[in-house]
């Protein structure tokens, strides 16, 4: 069942977060003169997995150097005082979106500590399932936190291993933690890097002349001009030094579960994963939704930006044209004041603008690449209608949005998913939109878009539990610990 929403009293407050957030990108540069300056630049072609904190921490041989800052690259890493500061021909990077709640500079990572064998910096992205049982457990035995994320967590381990070499006490720790992560660390010698044993979180080794380079996404390559060099397998560290780089597996191989959300709506459609262009991989998205969900129409229309390659696909397939009915305003940050109700209910407008010129009179197709809560839709559907436009179909590139993610993503709890809310049922979903139609991408069709016949129910290809409900691994800090003090150290990892 789904309740009736009287928009004109409704508490919108939440309208902006109406999407899924990816929590972090990593980056680094191994021995170039302006390490600093180049790891800037990947942060900044990775600033949109993460908008609320960056920062970089550099090695120069003798000394660490490290700047944190919450707010965007931009506005902290641009100045010249600032790279200066960052001496060195080693650095590693980070941006960050927490899940809830307020950021604060002590969870700025790089983190760094010094241990025995000298200075350690380490950028996660991802999320640790068992990493409050664990930072309980360290706590116990005497360790003393200084931030709430969980990427905390390994370097106790790290510092706790009896282990002689390092990269020996590293993987112990990695064998002690559960979840989704990427790793990017800095030793006075090496550049590390390191991918859970599913690969659920991405990371591509890349090259620069001499230099070696560690990154999210390969967007953040070609910022730099360095080369694609590979992936860093599933279950994989690899250490980077002035000899070049060793690879070192701390897990039997098996194959990969990448997160499916990287090539529905995380990536830079620029980027390649997992051997594929995020932006064809989202056009055939748009193709196959097309053949499973046809519809009468007279142009196909984006939601932008993230819908925009679909729609293509869809306009493709169907025949249907493909218009700009929604124009979006870049320039809009996460901090706009919404003080009163009565602006909080244009909140949707500070985005988006619909063409009248375009949409007024016309059966429209809307492509979207999720449905979260389903608020933005709404107001998107009634923008349409107030433009003129004489029905209005919606179509969702990716199916519906059933269970929370815990390895990275920030969802909503379960119970304010649309999907969930309403137990599945579609046509409960489309009252509550306002849509003339509305249909999803099925779960095989997200697959067939990848290039397989469907999802495989014995070995899935990818990590799908969005949708499915079926998590790759425990998720060991939901199975014990009181709810209320779970969420609150969970409302800051990443």
């Amino acid at each position: 069942m789904t309740e009736h929403v009287d928009l004109k009293t409704a508490d919108l407050s939440w309208l902006q977060e109406d999407r899924l957030r990816e929590e972090c990108g990593v980056f680094g540069v191994f021995n170039h003169q302006d390490a600093a300056a180049l790891t800037a630049l990947g942060l900044h072609a990775l600033q949109h997995r993460g908008q609320e904190a960056a920062g970089i921490v550099s090695f120069d041989g003798n000394h660490f150097h490290s700047e944190r800052r919450l707010g965007l690259v931009g506005d902290h890493f641009t100045s010249r005082p600032v790279i200066e500061r960052l001496q060195g021909d080693t650095a590693i990077g980070h941006v960050r979106y927490s899940t809830c709640g307020d950021a604060v500079l002590r969870n700025v990572q790089p983190l760094f500590v010094d241990l025995e064998s000298g200075g350690f910096a380490l950028g996660h992205n991802g999320n640790l399932t068992n990493a409050l049982t664990m930072r309980e457990w360290l706590i116990q035995k005497g360790a003393i936190c200084q931030s709430t994320t969980d990427t905390e967590v390994i370097l106790h381990l790290v510092a706790r291993s009896e282990k002689h070499q390092f990269v020996e006490k590293f993987v112990e720790a990695l064998l002690q933690v559960e979840g989704a992560y990427a790793f990017v660390g800095l030793t006075n010698k090496k550049m590390i890097g390191a991918r859970d044993p599913f690969g659920i979180r991405p990371l591509v080794l890349g090259r620069l002349g001499e230099s070696w380079v560690l990154s999210s996404e390969t967007c953040a390559l070609d910022i730099i001009g360095a080369e694609y060099v590979r992936e860093v397998e599933n279950g994989e560290v690899v250490v980077i030094t002035r000899e070049g780089v060793e690879s070192h597996r701390f897990v039997p191989k098996y194959p990969a579960r990448p997160c499916i959300f990287e090539y529905i709506y995380f990536a830079r459609p620029d980027s390649i994963v997992g051997g594929r262009s995020v932006y064809d991989v989202r056009k055939k998205m748009g193709q196959q939704l097309a053949r499973e969900a046809p519809a009468d129409a007279d142009m196909v229309v984006p939601i932008p930006d993230s819908g925009v390659p679909a729609a293509i696909g869809y306009s493709q397939n169907s025949g249907i044209p493909f218009e700009f009915g929604i124009i979006r305003n870049h320039y809009v940050g996460r901090t706009f004041i919404e003080p009163e109700q009565r602006i909080r209910q244009l909140g949707v407008k500070l985005k988006h603008s619909a063409n009248q010129g375009e949409v007024k009179g016309k059966r429209i197709i809307l492509i979207d690449d999720s449905v979260v809560r389903g608020t933005t839709s709404v107001k998107i559907v009634q923008m349409m209608r107030d433009a003129g436009a004489s029905e209005v179909h919606m179509r969702i590139s990716s199916p519906p949005i059933m269970h929370p993610d815990f390895y990275g993503i920030d969802t909503p709890d379960q119970e304010k998913l649309l999907a969930a809310a309403c137990n599945g049922d579609v046509e409960a979903m489309r009252r509550f939109i306002g849509a003339d139609s509305l249909e999803f991408l099925s779960v095989d069709g997200i697959y067939k878009a990848m290039g397989f016949e469907g999802r495989d129910p014995n070995h899935p290809q990818f990590t799908d539990h969005c949708f499915t409900g079926e998590y790759p691994t425990r998720l060991r800090d939901r199975e014990g610990p009181p709810q209320q003090k779970q969420l609150s150290f969970l409302a800051e990892v990443g």
